[in-house]
């Protein structure tokens, strides 16, 4: 069973023609990733961009020619917006979430999903009881590199997958992010901020994730700012820094995955899916395009395979939401996936502090691919 059972009248077809209405609520940093995207695609029209900070969204939305700006009651409310963008902090996204549901709007949220998994599911339940679409990042699965991966995959050039390897590693972003301490607080640090893109190609190769068994670490209690304005201030480290988690899948595979902070060399990227036949390593999950390569039994060296298929970047996710919600099917980056990736995560959390397998209760079922003639760029409503 899936974290949650969507009503059919979620997939019902639009009454609505022309583009789909988008507000975005949250106009920090990530908000200029995604308006360089949803301000483009000829199936989206923004607009209102909202901020707790109303200079702040009056400025991006002046940046970008949005006509209308101003707090969050300003996207909430406004009569043409059928999907909320929620670009918040990762503490208010299901507040956020939930008062969009609320409001009638189909929500696509920031990763994580939620911080917990009563929050999550509380959001599942509200939406799925208001007929409402939630969406959630990643959406790098739709880009073009995991989406050709995908398809060699499906079209059996490693045989049966059956293990894979990932690794994320760095020293940790203190050294130049100039307000790092959230990223090493409670739902941050490697696991929370990086393992959703790993994780979510993992279950888009394998199925759902079945149980789990971690162990975490973290060197030091403490860290310095290293760039910025606040150089040389000490903040709290509140969550491992390093994490080396196994999972098994439904399908009886498995995979070893590291996330850390904690590692001189920086190695990050690293996604290696071995089959019965050949190893495909996968672009990086945190990017939309990238290189594949095969390896086959018997050859001197790796393959390269180039990308195929658009990779415009962030917003993939809300461009196939809006376009699913016109034509009453189901869309990919969906909530309940976006929840399994988050069980997930609390269960390798709490294997870590118990030293035991973890049962993952969540299912969530894979994706379907986009059509390799799938374009951004047409207008198609």
């Amino acid at each position: 069973m899936s974290a949650a059972t969507t009503p059919a009248d979620v997939f019902s077809a639009s009454s609505r023609r022309g583009p789909v209405g988008v507000g975005v609520i949250g106009a920090g940093n990530i908000s200029k990733q995604y308006l360089d995207n949803l301000t483009v695609f000829p199936d989206l029209k923004v607009y209102v961009i909202a901020d707790l900070y109303e200079d702040a969204a009056e400025a991006r939305a002046k940046e970008y020619g949005i006509p209308q700006w101003g707090g969050v009651d300003a996207a909430l409310n406004h009569p043409d917006v059928e999907i909320i963008v929620n670009l918040t902090i990762p503490a208010a996204h299901v507040e956020v979430a939930t008062a969009a549901v609320n409001a009638g709007k189909h929500v696509w949220t920031e990763k994580p999903f939620s911080l917990d998994r009563e929050s999550g599911l509380g959001l599942l339940k509200t939406a799925d009881a208001a007929g409402i679409r939630l969406g959630c990042a990643p959406d790098t699965f739709l880009g073009a590199g995991l989406e050709t991966a995908r398809r060699l995959i499906e079209r059996g050039d490693i045989g049966t997958p059956l293990t894979a390897i990932t690794m994320f590693q760095t020293p940790g972003p203190e050294s130049w992010h100039p307000n790092p301490a959230f990223l090493f607080q409670h739902g941050a640090g490697p696991l929370f901020d990086m393992g959703p893109y790993y994780l979510t190609a993992l279950v888009q190769t394998f199925g759902s994730v079945r149980r789990v068994a971690a162990v975490g670490s973290a060197s030091k209690t403490t860290r310095v700012i290293g760039s910025g304005p606040r150089v040389g201030e000490e903040f709290t480290v509140e969550v491992p820094t390093h994490i080396s988690a196994m999972a098994e899948f439904d399908g009886g595979a498995s995979s070893h995955s590291v996330f850390s902070f904690e590692s001189p060399l920086p190695r990050m990227g690293f996604v290696e899916i071995t089959g019965t036949e050949a190893t495909i390593s996968l672009p990086d999950p945190n990017n939309f395009d990238g290189e594949i390569k095969l390896w086959r039994a018997g050859d001197e060296d790796w393959i390269t395979v180039p990308a195929t298929g658009p990779a415009p970047g962030r917003g993939m996710g809300v461009l196939d939401m809006a376009r699913s919600i016109r034509g009453g099917i189901p869309h990919r980056a969906t909530g309940d996936l976006a929840y399994h990736v988050l069980d997930t995560l609390v269960s390798i959390t709490e294997s870590t502090e118990s030293g035991a397998f973890v049962d993952v209760e969540s299912t969530a079922p894979v994706s379907a691919a986009l059509p390799e003639d799938w374009n951004p760029t047409t207008a198609t409503l």
